[in-house]
C-alpha cells in the first residue's frame, strides 16, 4: 500500500473580501476512500498557512505519490508545489475542475492528469503503480508516454475514456474530517460569523446548463444521497465539533420530495442545529421553505444572477425575474435569512439591462447581495462564446478594489463594471441601514449614480 499526500492549494489571496471558508470535500473524499483501501493517506489543506509552511509540511510527509487539487483561481500555486515536490514524489498527480478541462496544460508537471470525479480512477491508479501495471487501461486519465525511437526519447500524449460516474453516493464512505485543519475553520467561524460551520454534499452533480457554470467534474449527471446517509454525515460532522451545516450541493431544492425527506430525517432524529443551502428560485413550492425553517435551515442562496428577462435567457438559466422575485418573498416569509447572486455586465448586456438588474435586486428583501463581474471559466459554454476575447489569465491580487479581474476584451470596461458592483452595494447598504429615511436618500443617489454608470464606457 502506497503513502498518499493530497493537497490542497488554496493561499488566502490579496485584498480577498470573501465571506466563506469551507473544508475542501472533494480531496476529502479522495482521501476517505483511498484510507478504505489501506493506502497511508495524509490531507494538507493549505487554507490557513504560507506558502513556505506549507512546502515544508509537504516535504515532511515523505510521500512517494502525492495528488494535487486545482482549479482557476489556484494553478500557479498548483504549480509551484508540483515542482518544488517534482524530486521527492515518484507519483504526481493532478487533478481538478482545471486539469479535467485542459489537461496538457499540466503534462509538463505531473505524471498524471485525473479528469473528472476521482475516487475510482486514482484507486485504480494506486493499484496499478503498487504492481507495475499499466496506466494507459484506466478510464479517466490524460499522460505522456515516453518512448525511445531510433535511439530518442520521444512521447505520446494518451486521453483514456471518461471514468463512469458512481451510480450509488451511499456506498461512498463519508470525507475523512479526522485529516483537515477542523480546529483552524471553526476558530475562523466563530471569529468570523459567530459560529463554526462545515460543508456536506448530498448530491453531485446539476441538469442545467447554465451558460457561465462549470460543471466539468461532474458533467451533466445528477445523482442524490438517501436522507438517512445524509444526515448521518451531518450527525458525524456535528460530533467533530462544528455548529452548522451549509450543504455543498449545485442545487440543494432540485427535487422537493427528497427537501421534504431530509427535513423529516433531522426532525425525526431530534436534532437542533442551522443549516443553509442553494437553491433554484423555481425548484420547490412556498410551503417547502416553511418545512425547510422548521428543520433548522435559517439561510438559503439563490443564484438568481440578472434582474432583465433577456439576459436571463442568454445565459441559459431557464427562470424568469418574477419567479425569482417570488421565490426570494416566499423564502423570506418563512423566517429564512436570504442571499442572491447577481453577475453585471454579461456579455450581451446594456446599460438598460445593468440598470435594471441593480434595480431589481436591491429591491428584493434580501440579507446578503453578491455581485460579480462575468467571469468565463474553462469548460463553459460562455468561455467558448469569449475565448477570442480574453487577453488574460486570473492572477490574485491584479485588481485593487478585490480578487476579481476582467480577463476578456468586453463591451464594458474594468472600471464601469466595479463602479457599477460599488453602486449596487452602495444601495443595497442604504437600504438596510438608513430606516425610513432609506426611500429618500435612495431616490437621490439612483439618479445621479445611474447617469455616471451610463456615461462610463
Amino acid at each position: 500500500m502506497s503513502k498518499v499526500l493530497l493537497i490542497y492549494p488554496y493561499f488566502k489571496p490579496p485584498r480577498d473580501r470573501s465571506v466563506f471558508r469551507f473544508p475542501p470535500l472533494g480531496i476529502s473524499y479522495l482521501a476517505s476512500s483511498l484510507l478504505e483501501a489501506g493506502h497511508d493517506v495524509q490531507l494538507l489543506d493549505c487554507t490557513f498557512l504560507k506558502k513556505p509552511d506549507a512546502l515544508e509540511k509537504a516535504l515532511e510527509a515523505r510521500a512517494e505519490v502525492v495528488g494535487i487539487y486545482c482549479m482557476v483561481t489556484m494553478l500557479d500555486d498548483c504549480l509551484w508545489l508540483a515542482r518544488q515536490l517534482r524530486a521527492s514524489a515518484r507519483l504526481l498527480m493532478v487533478g481538478g475542475p482545471l486539469p479535467t478541462c485542459d489537461p496538457h496544460a499540466f503534462l509538463e508537471d505531473f505524471d498524471v492528469v485525473v479528469r473528472g470525479e476521482g475516487e475510482q480512477t486514482v484507486l485504480e491508479l494506486l493499484q496499478a503503480y503498487s504492481t507495475g501495471g499499466d496506466f494507459s487501461a484506466i478510464s479517466g486519465i490524460t499522460l505522456r508516454r515516453k518512448m525511445i525511437t531510433n535511439g530518442k526519447e520521444q512521447g505520446e500524449t494518451i486521453s483514456t475514456p471518461d471514468q463512469p460516474f458512481n451510480k450509488d453516493l451511499d456506498r461512498l464512505p463519508f470525507p475523512a474530517r479526522h485529516l483537515l485543519p477542523n480546529s483552524s475553520y471553526i476558530q475562523f467561524g466563530r471569529k468570523k460569523y459567530g459560529y463554526a460551520i462545515t460543508t456536506v454534499m448530498s448530491t453531485r452533480g446539476c441538469p442545467y446548463e447554465c451558460e457561465f457554470c462549470s460543471n466539468v467534474i461532474f458533467g451533466g449527471s445528477y445523482r442524490e444521497r438517501s436522507a438517512k446517509n445524509v444526515v448521518d454525515e451531518i450527525e458525524q460532522a456535528l460530533a467533530t465539533g462544528y455548529d452548522r451545516i451549509s450543504f455543498a450541493d449545485d442545487v440543494f431544492t432540485l427535487h422537493q420530495k427528497r427537501v421534504l425527506e431530509i427535513c423529516a430525517e433531522i426532525k425525526q432524529r431530534g436534532l437542533h442545529f442551522y443549516w443553509e443551502c442553494l437553491a433554484r428560485v423555481d425548484s420547490v413550492n412556498d410551503a417547502t421553505y416553511v418545512e425547510m425553517y422548521q428543520a433548522g435551515c435559517r439561510r438559503v442562496y439563490f443564484g438568481i444572477e440578472s434582474g432583465d428577462d433577456t439576459i436571463l435567457k442568454l445565459m441559459n438559466k431557464k427562470i424568469t425575474a418574477a419567479e425569482a422575485r417570488h421565490a426570494v418573498m416566499a423564502a423570506h416569509q418563512a423566517g429564512l435569512q436570504v442571499g442572491a447572486f447577481f453577475i453585471l455586465f454579461y456579455p450581451g448586456e446594456s446599460n438598460q439591462t445593468v440598470l435594471n438588474t441593480l434595480r431589481f435586486a436591491t429591491s428584493l428583501p434580501v440579507d446578503y447581495l453578491g455581485l460579480t463581474m462575468p467571469y468565463p471559466l474553462p469548460g463553459t459554454a460562455l468561455y467558448d462564446r469569449v475565448k477570442g476575447q480574453i487577453k488574460r489569465e486570473w492572477r490574485p491580487g491584479e485588481s485593487v478594489f478585490g480578487s476579481h479581474v476582467l480577463i476578456y476584451n468586453a463591451d464594458f470596461s474594468e472600471t464601469k463594471m466595479w463602479v457599477g458592483i460599488i453602486k449596487g452595494h452602495a444601495q443595497f447598504a442604504i437600504k438596510h441601514r438608513l430606516g425610513n429615511l432609506a426611500p429618500f436618500i435612495l431616490r437621490l443617489f439612483e439618479a445621479p449614480s445611474d447617469w455616471l454608470l451610463t456615461r462610463l464606457r
